[in-house]
């Protein structure tokens, strides 16, 4: 693991970014379920200067300028330029809207430069956690929030879990990767985050764990499509360097695999996440 993070912009350029921009819609429909609970714990007002971590394709971003606007800003920070590339498309030239391609555990801000700070699933990927979150500290203004989410339980998220064990019956599975390392549930423990901000000098630590509901759509063959394209099916794929004919079974499998997930409203797939907050 690159103490750099140069391995995740790396991934999230070259592997995953890309497949990400391509299934931006979809992606952005699965996650705003939970982009919406970090909405309501940030309240974030008009005229605030707010930095988002992890900003990806651009949703988050364009969706917190709306609620700063008119006199506010938004600076969405990403370490992918394939996603940053599409998110500054999106902003469209918009004047309260910068979007940089930066790795924030590292990046020169000046102090006091932002009112809020907020992200969604942006933040369990740092190489050095608490110096990534004293980095981001030092840009707020003394008392300003963060709020961010990260996935729980792993046993709690069958988005993850799911393809994982249908892939895994077809296929087999690939090495276990540490699940402590930076990635999708470094955060699944909240007493380490806790001693991570504190580390970091932040203070008044919430961990608010909740159970949502990603919205996967109304097709479980399309939502099967993405499990395969990204997360545990993928990875298991393309460790036995399945081919098409396989890829093809796998996905198969996983669409009537989804269908569990079938409410009246589309595929509600339930989630546990920590929202956190705490202050500069």
């Amino acid at each position: 693991m690159s103490s750099d993070n140069s391995d995740q912009r790396e991934f999230w350029s070259d592997a995953a970014g890309p497949k990400w921009v391509q299934m931006q819609a979809q992606m952005d429909q699965l996650m705003q379920p939970v982009l919406d609970g970090v909405w309501i714990r940030a309240g974030l007002t008009q005229g605030q200067r707010v930095l988002d971590v992890g900003s990806g394709t651009g949703a988050s971003t364009l969706q917190a300028a709306d609620q700063v606007a008119p006199d506010g800003h938004v600076t969405g920070a990403d370490i992918s330029d394939t996603m940053t590339t599409l998110a500054r498309k999106r902003a469209g030239g918009r004047p309260d809207v910068s979007l940089i391609l930066a790795d924030v555990a590292h990046h020169p801000f000046q102090p006091d430069s932002f009112d809020a700070v907020v992200s969604r699933f942006g933040v369990m990927f740092f190489a050095d956690a608490a110096g990534a979150f004293a980095n981001i500290r030092a840009a707020m203004v003394p008392g300003a929030r963060i709020t961010f989410a990260a996935w729980a339980a792993i046993p709690d998220n069958p988005f993850f879990t799911t393809p994982a064990q249908v892939a895994k019956s077809l296929v087999g599975a690939p090495p276990r990767p540490d699940p402590d390392a930076p990635g999708p549930f470094a955060f699944r423990d909240a007493g380490r985050v806790t001693d991570i901000l504190n580390a970091a000098g932040f203070t008044d630590i919430c961990i608010d764990t909740a159970h949502t509901a990603l919205d996967g759509g109304s097709d479980p063959a399309g939502l099967a499509q993405t499990m395969c394209r990204i997360g545990p099916a993928e990875a298991a794929l393309r460790y036995a360097q399945a081919g098409a004919d396989m890829q093809k079974a796998v996905e198969q499998a996983l669409s009537k695999a989804v269908g569990i997930f079938s409410t009246p409203d589309g595929l509600r797939i339930p989630a546990s996440v920590h929202y956190v907050t705490a202050l500069a």
